[in-house]
């Protein structure tokens, strides 16, 4: 999130303010002779005196007795309290105003009010009055002030009242009325003042109005206006201020505005205004307000603006806006706030408006600005809030902003700024209440003196790689996010933080989470501000217990505490936290039962408890909870599903995977309306699926796989046509494959294999795509389409009925082979962290992740056109996609080719590892697509942010003279991204709990952002490892078809043994020596019975100028200097040298033999500061 600098409440107010400025330089509405009541001998008219008494008796209440006056026969009604009479001529003694603002009367408004013949002033704002505007006003000749603003009036605004030819002001604000804006109200040719804002006004502004040459004031704002703005208004010469914003206008702004030489205040802001910004309204050099934000406007922002004088407020934010900040608005001298927020800007940010020196607000939120923040911002002294937040900006901050002392809020997250914080950062801003840095590449300290910003309330710095400090002196904090940094813990005395931050007794938020914390959770936890309602310690290494003592954090919301290596139990006091909405406990080492205090939580909503090694029964105390989210995969509880957690009506995804629990699926399941994903696999469930399940109307996954259900595939099931995949592999289940399965639209995914089916095969829907479906290990089925190779039905049958004993034999066999021996660890662990990660599973993430159509796609790609393509594989092609998602305006989008074998195995994997995976040289994944094409086939893609500068296999062997303006890479640059290559696989092996093999490493799977950092991609062949008692972790053979690319691959590989990190260890080590050889591994050229190892190997180190790129040793012209990135030829050499000795470690033969991926990068590192200090 990031922080705005007036809230909606304040800017309606600011505006407010503003109109009442305005209205105060207008003349005054009372004339001299409404201001003293006539003394007691003057006549009066006793008819007046009926009037007076009838509109008091439709006052249901004066809770101020205001009126009490009213009926006095002792006193004149002159003195009445709020009636003034005139006292010359014929209005002597006559009522010519009534004044009643503000007392909280009660009641409708009297039609007998028209008979007050010579009234000029009806004031009755502030009250309560309801029903009707009588339209007998029309009837009220001398009237020239009408305010009935700040009501509960409804009905519409009467037409009589262009009958009051007299009238100057009509003020009918903050009421509830409905119709239309009365054409004829252009009769009142006095008119200087229309308010009618925030009521329920519909249809266009009338063009009549255009006539009323004295209005001064057109306030309409917050109505449910349509049409486009009239071009007349333009005709409104002496209009002041003109306020139409909150409405549904459409078209274009009139070019004609620009003739109201006098109007001081314009907003057409929270409509559907299209076009262009007219370049004369530069000629408003009255203007003081102009707001046009919340539009559909397009085009540039005129130059011409930048020549408005008295301009303080300047709002385009929330458009489509293109092109360039205009340099010449650094000439708005009156300006206090600018906000350009949300739209599409380009180009940099104006060194000029460092010269608008009585700025107080600058919003360039969410644009595509470049380059740096110029130093002649630190001029602004008056700066309060700078918002800089989701741009393309670089560069440290500039030392000039330290001169703005007034700084409040400083927003410059999602950026591309590096560097480090001053040490005196927060000694500079004494009043700072908000910092965001976040999403940026900052490092180092968190700067002690931050501690010294003692109004902060507000810091995020999450997202970059900043180390710890103290921040325990901010009293006021109340939101402090450091998560993905490199703050490390790793004894006692580093958790000296926690401690301090328990002197922050407002804190709200506190997120830790992706960091290098490890050691013992200390017991300070517990002492934390009873304030605090999230606490995210996330993907750590935090081991302990968590302390009994949580209890005490009586406010909090959200717990998340997994992944780490939390032990014990879970503490009973927990179920004291009634406010708690989520639980994230996943992949810990917590064991114990599941205390049934957690039943308390009556607002808890997701409870997440996957892999860790609880034992014992699902308490049934679960089923008080209102969850939406139960995930308790892989652990070790037994007994029966307690039929109570299908109580709560919101459950939307459980999952049970992998634990001991037996007896049948509860029948009660059938009354989860809401639920989406279902997870009982490898359990030792018995009976029957319930045919209740049918009421489960919005299952989306049903997995129910290696367990002992038995039984037919029920009916009830026709109803679940929602479902995504449906895995009933490995159970017991008889009867035929019903063929309803194939009238399934969106099922992408079955697996019925390993059971007692018999009979047809279906042919259409899901069973026309083999690859698609598994029906494997039931050996009564027949007929299908032509690749499963099963024979026809007639022949079936009859071998049904010689031989059945036989086939219920061999389903029983192949069942239990299966079972102790197929099941491969891939399917397993796959199945793993697709029904329950540490916060979510499958379901969740589906829903969370932003959707995208084949139609979006499609358009982004220009048809997927040739000339978008940037990359292909095996499995899928890469394309470059023109299109706005989220904060990108490019992506890359890979679709899977689905005709290949082993392509839909590739998208599953790759969103799998993707899904889970946070590290800086990883490629991003944004979200993925499964949807049909125009042909009616499926569709598969993975959309990716893009990254400019392709991959490595480019850089390295396309020749120099085929490059435009690519270089070469120079020796600090190849080894630079050798690191970051290195460090992204050794955070897939050390990935907890189970490590990640990516089995293809290779050049053209690595690629450059426009920094030239490495992110290693394509996980379409990445596996989930078992943990085994050695580093080389294997996993399943069933995959043995698909392991890398030949020269990359590992030689085990071709003889068909497991996969193993020291795999992903040899195509490491294949790519070191490819970088600084520039030899492919593929090539032919190599001696008999040599590979590209033993070439380089036989090298060192006294030939190894023989084999190394000559581009990297010898000098080039077009080579700028630099002694950073270049070496003399003697160092260039040591240097290569080094660096191929770890390639030939990494690439040896025997698995056995190579180094781990830690050492391999810890030495490129040394080398790195060695030779490049």
């Amino acid at each position: 999130m990031y922080f705005g600098f007036t809230t909606s409440y304040a800017l309606e107010t600011q505006k407010l303010f503003k109109t009442a400025a305005l209205l105060s330089n207008a003349p005054s509405t009372t004339d001299a002779s409404m201001l003293k009541a006539p003394t007691a001998n003057t006549a009066s008219n006793s008819s007046d005196r009926q009037v007076l008494l009838s509109f008091k008796s439709l006052i249901t209440k004066d809770p101020s007795g205001a009126l009490t006056s009213w009926g006095n026969r002792s006193l004149h009604h002159c003195r009445w309290q709020g009636v003034m009479c005139g006292k010359r001529g014929r209005r002597r003694g006559r009522v010519i105003a009534i004044d009643l603002n503000n007392l909280g009367l009660v009641g409708s408004i009297s039609p007998s009010i028209s008979n007050l013949t010579y009234l000029r002033k009806l004031h009755l704002p502030q009250n309560q009055f309801g029903g009707h505007i009588p339209h007998e006003l029309g009837l009220l000749d001398h009237l020239k002030f009408l305010n009935l603003s700040i009501n509960s009036l409804e009905g519409e605004i009467p037409t009589s009242l262009s009958q009051c030819s007299r009238l100057q002001t009509i003020s009918l604000w903050y009421n509830n009325l409905q119709g239309r804006i009365p054409s004829n109200l252009s009769h009142c040719s006095y008119l200087r003042t229309i308010e009618v804002f925030a009521n329920y006004l519909e249809g266009e502004i009338p063009s009549e109005l255009g006539s009323l040459q004295r209005l001064e004031l057109l306030n309409l704002y917050n109505n449910n206006l349509t049409g486009s703005i009239p071009s007349y208004i333009g005709n409104l010469k002496n209009l002041i201020l003109i306020d139409i914003s909150d409405n549904g206008l459409t078209g274009s702004i009139p070019p004609e505005i620009g003739n109201l030489q006098n109007l001081q205040f314009m907003d057409f802001g929270k409509n559907k205004l299209s076009g262009s910004i007219p370049a004369s309204l530069g000629n408003l050099f009255s203007l003081n307000w102009l707001d046009l934000g919340n539009n559909s406007l397009v085009g540039t922002i005129p130059p011409s603006l930048g020549g408005l004088p008295y301009l303080s407020t300047f709002i385009l934010a929330r458009n489509k806006l293109v092109g360039n900040i205009p340099p010449s608005l650094g000439n708005l001298s009156s300006l206090t706030e600018l906000n350009f927020a949300r739209n599409n800007l380009t180009g940099i940010i104006p060194h000029s408006l460092g010269n608008i020196y009585g700025l107080n607000s600058l919003r360039f939120t969410e644009n595509m600005l470049t380059g740096t923040i110029p130093s002649s911002l630190g001029k602004l002294i008056n700066l309060v809030y700078i918002g800089l937040q989701f741009n393309n900006l670089i560069g440290e901050i500039p030392l000039s902003l330290f001169n703005l002392s007034s700084l409040q809020k400083l927003d410059l997250q999602n950026n591309k700024f590096s560097g480090s914080l001053q040490n005196y950062f927060g000694d500079k801003f004494p009043l700072l209440q908000g910092l965001a840095l976040n999403g940026n590449k900052f490092h180092g300290l968190i700067p002690l003196s931050l501690s010294n910003c003692s109004m902060l309330e507000l810091i995020q710095l999450d997202n970059n790689s900043f180390s710890g400090t103290n921040l325990g002196n901010l009293k006021r904090l109340s939101k402090l996010r450091l998560d993905y940094n490199k703050l490390e813990a790793n004894y006692n005395s580093d958790w000296d933080f926690m401690n301090a931050l328990t002197n922050c007794t407002q804190l709200q938020v506190l997120q830790l989470s992706f960091n290098r914390l490890r050691g013992v959770l200390p017991h300070s936890l517990s002492n934390l501000s009873t304030s605090l309602e999230h606490l995210a310690i996330l993907n750590n290494e935090v081991g302990g217990n968590i302390p009994e003592g949580i209890g005490r954090l009586s406010n909090l919301m959200a717990l998340y505490m997994g992944p780490n290596l939390l032990t014990g139990s879970i503490p009973a006091s927990l179920g004291k936290l009634s406010k708690l909405n989520v639980i994230s406990l996943a992949q810990n080492r917590l064991s114990g039962e599941i205390p049934p205090t957690l039943g308390n939580l009556t607002q808890l909503s997701e409870l997440y408890l996957s892999m860790n090694a609880f034992t014992g029964e699902i308490p049934s105390a679960l089923g008080k909870c209102p969850l939406g989210v139960l995930a308790l995969a892989y652990n070790k509880l037994s007994g029966n599903i307690p039929k109570e957690i299908f109580s709560s009506s919101r459950l939307r995804s459980i999952s049970l995977l992998s634990n001991m629990l037996v007896g049948p699926m509860p029948s009660e399941l059938g009354l989860l309306k809401n639920l989406q994903g279902l997870d009982f696999s490898q359990n030792k469930l018995t009976g029957e699926i319930p045919i209740s399940i049918g009421g489960c109307q919005s299952l989306e996954f049903l997995l129910v796989s290696q367990n002992f259900i038995h039984g037919s595939i029920p009916s009830t099931m026709n109803k679940l046509t929602g479902l995504q995949e449906l895995d009933l592999s490995s159970n017991n289940i008889s009867g035929i494959i019903p063929m309803f399965l194939g009238s399934f639209i969106g099922l992408t995914y079955l697996n019925l294999s390993f059971n007692n089916l018999i009979g047809e095969v279906p042919d259409d829907g899901i069973f026309r795509n083999a690859t698609a479906f598994s029906i494997v290990g039931n050996v009564g089925l027949c007929g299908g389409i032509p690749v499963l190779s099963l024979p026809s039905c007639t022949n079936q049958q009859a071998r049904k009925h010689k031989f059945p004993k036989l086939a219920v034999a061999m389903s029983v066999s192949i069942t239990y082979l299966f079972l102790v021996i197929s099941i491969g660890l891939i399917s397993v662990l796959c199945k793993k962290h697709k029904s329950s990660s540490g916060q979510t599973s499958t379901r969740a993430v589906r829903n969370q992740l932003p959707r995208v159509s084949y139609t979006e796609l499609s358009m982004g790609t220009n048809g997927f056109s040739s000339s978008n393509l940037i990359g292909e594989g095996r499995f899928g092609s890469v394309y470059k996609a023109n299109m706005s998602f989220d904060q990108y305006s490019v992506v890359a989008v890979k679709v899977l080719k689905l005709q290949e074998r082993g392509a839909s195995h590739s998208f599953l994997a790759e969103c799998e590892a993707l899904r889970y995976l946070r590290h800086r040289n990883l490629v991003k994944i944004l979200t993925a697509c499964s949807s049909i094409d125009p042909r009616g086939h499926d569709f598969k893609a993975l959309i990716f942010e893009y990254l400019p500068n392709g991959s490595l296999d480019k850089w390295l062997h396309t020749h120099i003279d085929e490059q435009s303006d690519q270089s070469v890479l120079n020796i600090y640059q190849k080894l630079s991204i050798a690191t970051d290559v290195g460090s992204a696989v050794e955070y897939l092996h050390d990935y907890k709990p189970v490590p990640i093999v990516h089995c293809d490493l290779k050049p053209s799977n690595i690629l450059l952002d426009s920094d030239m950092m490495a992110h290693v991609g394509d996980f379409g062949l990445a596996r989930f490892t078992n943990q085994g008692d050695n580093n080389a972790s294997q996993v399943s053979s069933s995959w043995a078809a698909f392991r890398g690319t030949i020269g990359y691959a590992a030689p085990e590989y071709g003889i068909g043994n497991e996969v193993t990190t020291s795999g992903d260890v040899y195509s490491y080590g294949i790519i070191l020596l490819e970088m600084f050889t520039g030899r492919r591994p593929t090539e032919q050229n190599f001696e008999e019975n040599a590979d590209l190892h033993r070439f380089v190997e036989e090298a060192l180190p006294d030939s190894v100028e023989d084999v190394v790129d000559q581009n990297l040793i010898l000098p080039r012209e077009d080579t700028e200097m630099d002694h950073n990135t270049l070496l003399n030829k003697e160092a260039a050499l040591a240097c290569i040298t080094s660096i191929l000795r770890v390639g030939i470690l990494c690439s040896k033969q025997l698995p056995t033999e190579r180094v781990q991926i830690r050492d391999a990068v810890r030495e490129l590192h040394k080398i790195k500061e060695k030779f490049f200090p």
